[in-house]
């Protein structure tokens, strides 16, 4: 009990923010905002939400946040019941532990953050489900990859309510721009560079100079988490940058490593369900090819650079374009492919063909392919504000 009331500050005191040391961190930072996922949360019993995004990402940093703002427009402060389950052992102790809030309280807004740390957590969620001790919360469940958390979706199936699933990613491009210019006034073109340099999450977007090392670090125990090989996972992402921006087969995504084209398929495969690569098949004529070669890029340009930085690789300012293209026109329209034959196309989604080429394109493309100069990036990235992380 006196554990539970540690990790729930706000229950005793209306100062508590004040005190409390994300949001003390979150206050500290030069650069700061408050996130829009989560305004898209559904609050009102019952709903089981899933909150989704790779580690660093700030998922805490929101969730903390909205507590704030939920207590401050008028919701009981001992209705918010948040567990951080990074440091719960066992399926065990969730079970007494959840045992214990119930008794403490039978309605609110229940926060189990970082739930996937916790082996058989969906077990303990259904199993209190199914018993109705639930049915008068909002429950917001998050975890740093889709493979832990939405792979046990179908058991929760006809027992989420009104619940979302929120994809929380690193600042896009128009969003840091945006950020960047209320708080220096830059100019597009300055804030682009700056965000090749720096990506989009918190402690990138503010320089933090020990955030590289703990990145990495925290992305291999998501990895050891799943029973899988860091030093694997980081071999790929090394000849992903060695051999970027071309498109390679997992044969020889595999080689390139000493490994099997089936474990570099699973490792690769990995990688994207945490959200730090993604995967873009071939295309044409409205067919994909998943044999052919693909195309796979890092999602986030800190991501490339803390990886590149490990292995003393050059990340070229021509890749991190183009990869940089393809995440935000994934995000954009929900998929990301490409075309390769006499002459190659980057990206291809909902009709759109886009070519990102560093200088000046050498040879003819066809009329509806949409050439982006280095310059052109910018200006092109804003007009798909619209980049959506929140309902998928």
């Amino acid at each position: 009990m006196e554990w539970i009331e540690e990790m729930n500050p706000w229950w005793f005191s209306e100062r508590w923010d004040r005190d409390e040391i994300t949001l003390r961190k979150w206050r500290s930072q030069k650069i700061k905002w408050i996130p829009e996922w989560i305004k898209v949360i559904p609050l009102e019993s019952f709903s089981l939400n899933f909150v989704i995004g790779p580690r660093q990402v700030g998922k805490t940093t929101g969730l903390k946040i909205l507590i704030k703002e939920v207590i401050e427009k008028g919701v009981e402060p001992k209705k918010i019941i948040y567990l951080n389950c990074d440091l719960i052992a066992s399926f065990e102790e969730l079970r007494r532990l959840m045992s214990t809030v119930l008794k403490i309280q039978n309605e609110g807004i229940l926060i189990l953050d970082e739930v996937t740390s916790v082996e058989n957590w969906w077990k303990v969620i259904k199993g209190l489900i199914d018993l109705g001790k639930l049915q008068k919360f909002s429950i917001i469940a998050s975890g740093s990859s889709s493979v832990s958390l939405l792979r046990y979706s179908e058991a929760f199936s006809g027992r989420r309510g009104k619940g979302k699933n929120v994809v929380v990613l690193p600042l896009s491009f128009p969003k840091f721009a945006k950020i960047l210019k209320m708080e220096h006034g830059l100019r597009l073109s300055r804030a682009f560079e700056m965000y090749i340099q720096r990506g989009g999450f918190p402690r990138s977007v503010n320089e933090d100079e020990s955030f590289l090392e703990e990145f990495i670090m925290s992305v291999d125990r998501e990895i050891s988490r799943v029973d899988r090989s860091p030093k694997i996972a980081r071999r790929i992402i090394y000849s992903i940058i060695k051999k970027a921006p071309s498109a390679l087969s997992f044969s020889a995504l595999g080689k390139e490593v000493d490994l099997n084209h089936v474990t570099a398929r699973e490792y690769a495969e990995l990688l994207e369900e945490m959200f730090l690569l993604k995967i873009a098949y071939h295309r044409e004529n409205g067919k994909i090819n998943f044999r052919k070669e693909k195309k796979l890029f890092l999602r986030d340009p800190f991501i490339a650079r803390a990886f590149a930085r490990l292995y003393s690789l050059e990340v070229r300012k021509d890749f991190l374009y183009e990869w940089i293209v393809q995440e935000h026109i994934y995000r954009k329209f929900g998929e990301i492919y490409y075309y390769r034959n006499s002459y190659e196309i980057d990206a291809i989604a909902n009709g759109l063909k886009i070519e990102v080429k560093a200088g000046k394109a050498h040879r003819r493309y066809p009329r509806d392919v949409i050439i982006l100069g280095e310059d052109d990036i910018p200006r092109f990235l804003m007009k798909l504000e619209g980049d959506s992380h929140e309902d998928v």
